[in-house]
């Protein structure tokens, strides 16, 4: 039931970091803060279509 999902800054949309989660149990779009090497700032990044 898990899918990967890749995690996309929302100021450069680059994405950087990859993950899993289980679509059955959360339905809404993944969203967490964490360091964007190209914008070398911490932002927002929200889970972006493969």
């Amino acid at each position: 039931m898990r899918e990967a999902i890749h995690l996309g800054c929302e100021k450069c949309t680059r994405r950087n970091y990859h993950t899993t989660k289980n679509k059955k149990t959360h339905t809404e779009k993944f969203s967490v803060k964490k360091y964007c090497k190209f914008c070398k700032e911490h932002t927002t990044h929200k889970e972006m279509k493969l």
